[in-house]
């Protein structure tokens, strides 16, 4: 189990961000990523769809490919399945992701956080269990971001600026001030790769949460085994979609020169 891959997986290119920190704190590790873009996105649809895709990609991963642990790197999958796939699956390593609002807590001065997720993830009830765990620690401002994720799976720069104004302006206030928000969690793994236009909308002194270093540290925790080797592990990328798109994305984000494969599940 030394030598086996850790599975990783999202709805598109948004858990690219959570690969990179799974490769900064694993860096001898395999990895396996699957981008279910064809069936993207999860976050506008039902968790009927979610649980099933969730289930033939888990599926997939260890009968290809021998996975040793598996990360959700898509927080309405986790949201949605990561219950159903531990069940099934109670000797696989399973991490998923949520939004990071125990860490905006422990930043956030004003007590005002402002949350940006999908739909899907804002009205699963693991998020509400989430936001009660929390009462009386910060007041969370949480916005539905339609379409956005959508728009940077894309690359569509007019339209991730144009709906960055919207939601960071439906939010609130931003600032250190009483009263003014002063954290923004960043609530879907999507999300990192546009922190520059949402810098531009809040302000340089607001601070943008993710959760790909925590999720990273906590893959390293549960793993069973590390790899036995001292060389660089290497990373396998494949898409339920188009090829072309992950793979300029990976380029640009990660410095990826690997091919990427088109998989049909």
């Amino acid at each position: 189990m030394k030598h086996a891959p850790v599975g990783v997986f999202d709805s598109g290119i948004g858990g690219l961000s959570i690969l990179r920190a799974l490769r900064a704190e694993l860096p001898h590790e395999d990895f396996v990523y699957i981008a279910d873009s064809g069936h993207a996105p999860y976050g506008e649809r039902d968790d009927v769809h979610v649980i099933e895709r969730s289930r033939a990609i888990t599926a997939h991963l260890r009968a290809q490919y021998g996975i040793k642990a598996l990360v959700i790197a898509c927080n309405t999958a986790t949201a949605a399945a990561i219950h159903l796939l531990r069940a099934e699956h109670p000797d696989l390593p399973i991490i998923g992701v949520e939004p990071a609002l125990k860490p905006a807590v422990t930043h956030s001065h004003t007590g005002r956080i402002g949350v940006m997720a999908t739909r899907g993830t804002l009205s699963s009830a693991k998020f509400r269990s989430l936001v009660e765990s929390l009462a009386g620690q910060a007041d969370f401002v949480c916005q539905p971001c339609d379409g956005l994720a959508d728009a940077i799976e894309r690359e569509d720069t007019t339209k991730i600026i144009a709906l960055c104004a919207d939601y960071t302006k439906a939010i609130g206030q931003f600032g250190t001030e009483i009263g003014q928000i002063d954290t923004l969690v960043l609530g879907c793994t999507h999300y990192p790769f546009i922190g520059e236009h949402l810098r531009k909308q809040v302000g340089p002194d607001v601070q943008l949460i993710d959760n790909g270093e925590p999720v990273a540290r906590q893959t390293r925790r549960m793993l069973k085994s590390l790899s036995a080797t001292d060389a660089p592990g290497q990373c396998t990328l494949l898409t339920t979609g188009d090829p072309t798109v992950l793979q300029q994305v990976a380029r640009h984000w990660l410095a990826f020169e690997r091919p990427v494969k088109l998989l049909a599940i």
